[in-house]
């Protein structure tokens, strides 16, 4: 690596985190609109979708007329015509219909299982991704990342064991979070594909335009309440989790290596234990906390300099 390389690489990756770490604060806010929305809660994923995606388009537009001088987001989303292939279409199809699945299943299983899980659950995709990124790379973890993923792990067995002890409902609504999981890691890997053609803000517009008609479909299908009597709740996850969280998300996608950004992920259960303590007194025991503190210790592994 040149020493220009690694310049642009130091100053990069502050951004990254903070983005990385305020996103996640903000989607862990998500099950509560959720659960406080009066629509169905595949119809509250649609309303995340279609109330968001005006601004993001609009914002979409102000950034291609007021570029900003970045050079490294340049040369990461240049394209030899500047439009979209067929090839890329698709994969952006493919991504809004990955991220409609992950929503229409986290949805209900947080209606299901307590807070915390579902976001823990609903973002397995922190030790999905990150394999992804070991088998692309061809390479093998190092000891101290090795760590983190098997401490990771290990918290949540822990949260998952303690859900089947609770009850039969819960341990339903953490199995269609962690499907969600599956889902979300697998949008993850064709966000980042796109990520290198298209900046971040385009991508998103994309992606929240595809995604919004699965769901609408779905819900109908099921025979959600579509139309909500308070918009409250659903304005609140489009502005919070779409707009600006996922944003950031999508941002960080194409400037941190999938075992920070996976890693970081297990940041929202935290939140989300906390939000659901204070809001729907979902109170957590012993082995919830030793959950919670190997998925900090898990982030604190991740995060030390690598020694040569």
């Amino acid at each position: 690596m040149s020493v220009t390389a690694s310049k642009e690489k130091l100053v990069v990756a502050p951004y990254g985190i903070a983005a990385l770490l305020l996103a996640n604060a903000l989607l862990a806010l998500g099950p509560m609109f959720v659960r406080l929305a009066d629509t169905g809660p595949i119809a509250s994923a649609f309303w995340r979708m279609a109330l968001a995606l005006p601004l993001i388009a609009l914002m979409a537009v102000i950034v291609a007329r007021y570029p900003r001088s970045d050079r490294i987001d340049r040369q990461r989303t240049r394209s030899p015509n500047h439009g979209f292939s067929n090839k890329l279409i698709l994969i952006i199809i493919a991504s809004g219909v990955l991220f409609a699945a992950d929503l229409a299943s986290w949805h209900v299983g947080i209606l299901q299982t307590k807070m915390a899980n579902a976001t823990l659950f609903g973002n397995s995709a922190s030790l999905i991704y990150p394999i992804y990124g070991f088998v692309v790379a061809r390479a093998l973890p190092t000891g101290r990342q090795m760590a983190a993923l098997v401490i990771a792990a290990m918290g949540a067995i822990i949260l998952i064991g303690r859900s089947a002890e609770l009850s039969p409902q819960h341990l339903m609504g953490d199995l269609l979070s962690l499907l969600a999981g599956v889902f979300y890691a697998a949008y993850f890997i064709a966000i980042a594909r796109t990520r290198e053609t298209l900046a971040p803000l385009p991508l998103l517009t994309a992606s929240t335009l595809a995604s919004a008609p699965p769901l609408l479909i779905l819900a109908l299908v099921l025979g959600e309440q579509i139309m909500p009597t308070n918009w409250t709740p659903l304005l609140a996850l489009a502005l919070g989790s779409q707009v600006i969280g996922q944003g950031l998300m999508v941002y960080a996608l194409g400037r941190m290596s999938p075992l920070v950004i996976g890693l970081t992920l297990l940041t929202q259960p935290v939140v989300a234990a906390i939000v659901g303590w204070l809001a729907f007194n979902e109170m957590l025991g012993p082995l919830d906390l030793v959950g919670a503190a190997l998925v900090g210790l898990a982030l604190i592994l991740v995060r030390q300099p690598a020694r040569t």
